[in-house]
């Protein structure tokens, strides 16, 4: 009898808390305020999308032969005007992908399917950014992200 195995394609692992905020620490040291301070407005700092939502795109992407998602940094334009307050901000692209393999390995290649107009790319995007939806609660405020100082020379510090 001839048994098959099939490949895994796990790659993550769950993480403690004290690795995630060492992550959001050293991201919002690194990157965040220098974006704030570039676009003269908080940027995002997460994301949001409801389990309903995702577990809908994850059924969609395998529905099409996916078989995992990439997340892509993003930014929307200055003048992105479906929901202005997010112009400028970063965002996540999540892009269903289909392992393939190269001459030089495995590639997780993006996927497209059919769309009205020719191929179109499986992707979602659109979550709810905090900054600037936080709940009703401000960066900083009790919201597990910490406080960011941000040196503005001449003009003073501010506390996020």
């Amino acid at each position: 009898m001839i048994k098959f195995q099939k490949k895994t394609l796990k790659v993550g692992k769950y993480v403690n808390t004290e690795h995630v905020d060492s992550l959001i620490r050293t991201y919002k040291k690194e990157r965040w305020i220098h974006n704030t301070e570039r676009l003269g407005k908080a940027d995002s700092l997460s994301s949001w999308y409801s389990i309903e939502e995702l577990e809908e795109f994850i059924a969609k992407a395998k529905q099409e032969g996916a078989d995992g998602i990439k997340l892509y940094f993003a930014a929307y334009p200055q003048d992105f005007k479906k929901i202005p307050e997010y112009a400028g901000r970063q965002t996540v692209v999540m892009v269903a992908t289909k392992q393939k393999e190269t001459a030089e390995g495995s590639m997780n290649k993006d996927l497209y399917v059919s769309g009205e107009n020719g191929p179109e790319i499986l992707a979602y995007n659109m979550g709810v950014l905090c900054p600037p939806y936080c709940g009703g609660k401000g960066v900083g405020s009790d919201d597990g992200l910490g406080i960011a100082v941000i040196d503005k020379k001449d003009e003073g510090m501010i506390i996020i």
